[in-house]
């Protein structure tokens, strides 16, 4: 058997890298548009069940007080544990997501 020069071994390790960055890629858009379907999910259920909820304190706040009561599922909890930790001096939403405002 012939031994791999190390240019084809490079080579190969080149594509497999490209592939993993391409599962990775994958992966993080799956998990964005999980992210952005539950808090859709969340703010629809609301307008439907609750008309004259007022969202105060702004949004953050107001999804970091909503959100665990809406989400069921621990993976959907592990989700955004980024966005349900206090965050005293910061009451935006900061960067969730890829930061990008539409996908």
């Amino acid at each position: 058997m012939a031994r791999k020069t190390i240019g084809e071994r490079l080579a190969q390790l080149e594509a497999q890298r490209k592939t993993l960055q391409i599962r990775l890629s994958k992966q993080e858009r799956a998990i964005d548009t999980r992210r952005k379907v539950l808090i859709g999910a969340l703010v629809l259920h609301r307008l439907e069940h609750d008309r004259d909820v007022q969202i105060g304190g702004g949004l953050a706040a107001w999804l970091r007080r909503e959100l665990p009561k809406f989400l069921t599922r621990d993976g959907d909890r592990d989700l955004f544990d980024d966005l349900l930790k206090p965050q005293p001096h910061d009451p935006s939403l900061g960067n969730i997501g890829n930061g990008s405002a539409a996908s």
